[in-house]
């Protein structure tokens, strides 16, 4: 089968088009012919070493495809031949992954392969964002990191339904009309958010701000949160945040917090339960997604420089 391989750390340039052995199935695993792998920065942190991984390894910890081979382990509610997705896997950048098959998703009709990736890891991410880090209240000032990503369009809208005023922070014009156009009631570049935040706010701050971006942006956005908000980091894109003394948190009593999607799918019947959650606000209408970019597996290399250069809005995938 072609696969994506890293054999050593790095850059994009250590992801290698190889040709690999199918995977064989382990006891309690399936076998999925992968039809779409999603591209995200748990990706390139694995490829970095941020996050390290025994080498070498075939990366993609997302994507769906058609269930091939399944175990009998507890997996009744999955038929071979079906749709299936997965969160928090390994080896989805390859024509066929083998993956435990309690951490299997059914895909509903309605929604084709490349939604559905969309909504996986960073659709579930905003779920829990928006519904589990903090408690959002009608009126509710939040900050929105990256608001033209892949999580912070979704993030923006499930937040706008709680009746939060959503401010939405992007690198360029085009993202902020982006940002604004999916919700967000105001889109401002990176060197100003604070006053903005302060403004919405009539100088209390922001109840809650959300920052995937970490360490370019950590110092500012503790300043916008107000006496008892939350500063809820959720990723690096910019690197890991530097130590904090505890003085700059006990100063207004902020809430720190680093949660990560795996405690928040600790098993499967919350998973599918926050998958479902997710699949069914993008049935009725409240959550759309935008594919920012398609590319070959072939051409992971590219999709990788694409996402960490943060010139992209929306979700990439690789599509097999």
């Amino acid at each position: 089968m072609k696969a994506i391989e890293v054999a050593e750390i790095g850059g994009p340039e250590k992801l290698k088009y190889v040709d690999r052995p199918s995977p064989i199935r382990g006891e309690d695993e399936s076998l999925i012919d992968v039809q779409v792998a999603g591209v995200n920065f748990v990706d390139t942190y694995n490829r970095s070493g941020l996050y390290p991984r025994p080498l070498p390894f075939i990366p993609g910890a997302e994507g769906v495809g058609i269930l091939r081979e399944k175990s009998h382990l507890r997996s009744s509610e999955l038929s071979v031949g079906m749709r299936v997705g997965w969160v928090l896997g390994d080896g989805g950048y390859a024509e066929v992954a083998s993956l435990p098959s309690q951490r299997l998703i059914p895909i509903p009709e309605g929604i084709n392969s490349a939604e559905a990736t969309a909504l996986l890891l960073q659709g579930m991410t905003a779920h829990y964002l928006a519904f589990d880090s903090y408690r959002v209240n009608p009126g509710d000032v939040a900050l929105v990191h990256a608001g033209a990503g892949g999580v912070g369009l979704l993030l923006t809208q499930f937040l706008k339904s709680l009746g939060a005023v959503v401010i939405a922070t992007a690198s360029t014009e085009e993202k902020r009309e982006l940002c604004l156009a999916i919700g967000a009631d105001h889109a401002v570049g990176y060197s100003g958010f604070l006053e903005v935040v302060m403004e919405a706010s009539k100088g209390a701050g922001a109840h809650v701000v959300y920052d995937g971006i970490g360490k370019n942006t950590f110092e500012e956005s503790l300043i916008c949160v107000r006496p008892r908000g939350s500063l809820v980091v959720y990723g690096y894109a910019s690197g890991p945040v530097p130590p904090v003394a505890l003085s700059k948190i006990t100063a207004r009593s902020i809430f720190l917090s680093r949660p990560t999607l795996g405690h928040f799918v600790a098993d499967r019947d919350e998973l599918l339960w926050r998958a479902n959650e997710v699949f069914a606000a993008h049935l009725n209408g409240q959550l759309n997604v935008r594919i920012g970019g398609r590319y070959a597996l072939k051409d992971a290399r590219q999709a990788h420089e694409d996402l960490e250069s943060r010139s992209t809005t929306g979700k990439l995938i690789l599509e097999l």
